[in-house]
């Protein structure tokens, strides 16, 4: 695996080009400083994210894009009701193996000031948020053993599994309306040793509507890594959305909705917060 620990993608202020950087203030929140303006210095990563060298030259960041590209990405997959918090919640049992569905690269996006985009077709008074701890597969593999799987992750970071839910529950498959078109930092699995220690929120508009733990995950990160490996290759640059806990909109008394001009935002320990502007087509 790479180098790295903190790895961002970023338009440099020097050459208003791309860039792969290491934080040089691993201690900072990387997400949170670039929101607020304040300035954040990375050295320049020669290479990809799978096979990158950090080199001496610091760069300034511009702004944030998502750290793995479209390009890099080749699926995403994503966990459904992975959370015991969340069936309990939905007054649902728990299920008996991963619920599976996936989205398209295309709602893959960055952080602020990238927007979360809301198309008309879901502008519907159901946009609903979703925060959940997101892996990045750094090599191939297939038929992975739960004691392996986390050698084949290369880090983690951030996201926010944005759902139609009128769409959602129009149907029995859920990836049309959770990849509508619309995180900040990938951090190393050597800082992240084990995923299930994480604490987890969302704030929408700086009140806390989720808190929840990966402890809670009904599937762990090594179940979901050897259950989804089965008989299918798993290919480098794959993204899990590992599932979300208690806490989303469309069950809050009254029902919160991402609405335009507002704010999301989702914090994972030893990763950061994700921050989002909501804007409707």
């Amino acid at each position: 695996m790479p180098a790295w620990t903190h790895l961002i993608r970023f338009v440099a202020e020097e050459d208003n080009q791309p860039h792969l950087g290491q934080l040089v203030d691993t201690s900072r929140d990387v997400g949170l400083d670039t929101s607020e303006g304040k300035p954040v210095k990375a050295y320049q990563v020669v290479g990809t994210i799978f096979d990158g060298e950090v080199t001496k030259s610091i760069l300034t960041v511009k702004y944030l894009l998502s750290p793995v590209e479209r390009e890099a990405c080749n699926y995403i997959r994503c966990l459904g009701l992975n959370y015991k918090d969340h069936a309990e919640e939905a007054s649902l049992a728990l299920p008996k193996s991963p619920i599976l569905f996936t989205k398209p690269r295309s709602s893959l996006i960055g952080p602020y000031p990238a927007a979360v985009n809301i198309s008309k077709c879901a502008q519907d008074g159901t946009s609903d948020y979703e925060a959940e701890l997101c892996l990045v597969i750094g090599k191939t593999g297939r038929d992975v053993s739960e004691e392996d799987a986390l050698d084949y992750i290369m880090g983690y970071t951030a996201s926010n599994d944005v759902s139609a839910r009128n769409l959602q529950f129009a149907t029995s498959q859920r990836s049309f309306s959770k990849g509508l078109d619309s995180s900040p930092v990938l951090v190393s699995t050597s800082v992240i040793p084990d995923p299930q220690t994480l604490s987890m929120n969302a704030l929408y508009n700086s009140k806390m509507v989720q808190d929840g733990h990966t402890s809670d995950m009904i599937f762990n990160i090594r179940k979901q890594i050897s259950y989804l490996s089965q008989g299918t290759t798993l290919e480098a640059g794959t993204i899990f959305l590992t599932g979300t806990p208690a806490g989303i909109g469309f069950f809050h008394k009254p029902a919160v909705v991402l609405e335009d001009g507002d704010d999301i935002r989702v914090y994972i320990e030893k990763v950061g917060i994700l921050v989002n502007k909501i804007r409707y087509e």
